[in-house]
């Protein structure tokens, strides 16, 4: 082996996650704009004792190393619920996923790349997609666009030479996914507010704010919600119940009142909202670490977490409304009511609405007409192998 030999080494264990979460914190720390997280979460997302995921999930991680330096990571998934998809829903039979994809060069990146079809070639899978780590629900897709800015509570941030490395190992992309940036400080356009004002005359509907004296049971609501709503989605995998009430806990920190929204009608929960404050905010501030004093930062901030910026990372619709009048005046409706609540509690000046399906048109539409515009591209990867 001479110092140049790229070397992939399959790791596991508690030492093998660790190595691997510290070396991507490495590649996060040396990233422009990137934010890193905190190390204690990113441990527990790949715990297959903490981790839900894991219940219908094999994980391989992989660490690649030049002359004994450690110089990239992958990470390679096989998600049984996603083999039970349909095939034209982006997943099905025989596919496995990549994700938590790092390599300090472009030779790296292929050695990683070529270990982890091998992997999943082993496991009898015929085709790859990819970065998702290790979910759609965490982090999918690779940033190809907006790497001037930072990234809102929930999104990846790669290098933007990740793309070429992709690319150049015979990846085409699958789907493109967008978040939408807009200035929540103004109130939405004419046509938006008449249509909101027609929907609160509707005596039928009820827009309310998640309430926290009944939170697990509102959180469950809205998860199940999201099930019915998102699956017949390109990427759809569903939560599990055990999926769920791990959600509702680790989120239940950032469910604000005045950032989320459940719509009734006729008394029965037909759609929800939910934004959260952007904790990336205080994270960069601490660097990812809550010792020794980041903790300080991170308790205050959650205690009241005022944020310029709030990102709409999930909504849905129950399926029987999809493309009718009243999911799109829904829609508007609850987040016009976040847009207020959220200026005059937290003062928040700007929101971000996504990811969202390039060919989601409800989406999209509901995006143009409030005057939002594209901030950030990801695109997902697929190969054969």
């Amino acid at each position: 082996m001479t110092d140049t030999e790229v070397v992939i080494d399959a790791v596991d264990g508690k030492a093998g996650r660790t190595a691997f979460v510290d070396l991507g914190r490495r590649f996060s720390a040396e990233t422009p704009n990137a934010v890193p997280q905190l190390r204690g979460e990113q441990m527990e997302l790949l715990d297959p004792a903490k981790n839900p995921l894991f219940d219908h999930a094999r994980v391989q991680l992989f660490i690649a190393r030049r002359g004994g330096k450690a110089v990239g990571r992958i990470a390679a998934c096989i998600d049984r619920l996603m083999l039970e998809m349909p095939p034209e829903q982006g997943f099905g039979p025989g596919t496995g996923i990549f994700g938590y994809f790092d390599a300090v060069d472009e030779s790296v990146a292929k050695a990683l790349l070529a270990a982890t079809e091998s992997w999943l070639r082993e496991q009898g899978m015929t085709r790859v997609l990819g970065p998702i780590s290790l979910s759609m629900w965490e982090e999918p897709g690779l940033l190809v666009a907006g790497h001037d800015q930072p990234p809102t509570v929930l999104m990846g941030h790669d290098p933007a030479q990740y793309r070429a490395y992709i690319e150049n190992a015979g990846y085409e992309v699958a789907k493109r996914l967008y978040t939408y940036a807009l200035d929540v400080s103004e109130d939405f356009p004419p046509l938006v507010r008449r249509i909101v004002k027609s929907g609160q005359r509707n005596p039928r509907i009820n827009i309310r704010p998640v309430d926290h004296a009944n939170y697990t049971q509102d959180v469950r609501t809205v998860l199940h919600i999201l099930n019915d709503a998102w699956s017949k989605n390109w990427g759809f995998v569903p939560f599990t119940e055990r999926e769920i009430a791990y959600g509702a806990k680790k989120l239940r920190p950032l469910i604000r009142e005045e950032l989320t929204r459940i719509a009734e009608l006729d008394g029965k929960p037909v759609a929800f909202m939910l934004a959260l404050p952007d904790v990336n905010e205080p994270l960069a501030r601490i660097g990812g670490k809550l010792f020794p004093f980041g903790w300080i930062t991170m308790l205050r901030w959650l205690r009241r977490p005022r944020s310029r910026v709030a990102r709409v990372p999930l909504m849905g619709v129950l399926k029987e409304f999809h493309n009718s009048r009243l999911a799109s005046q829904l829609a508007c409706m609850m987040i016009s009511a976040i847009r207020e609540d959220t200026t005059k509690a937290n003062g928040t000046q700007r929101g971000e609405i996504g990811w969202i399906l390039e060919d989601n048109q409800g989406m999209v539409a509901i995006a143009d007409a409030i005057e939002s515009e594209i901030n950030r591209e990801y695109a997902i990867y697929r190969k054969p192998l």
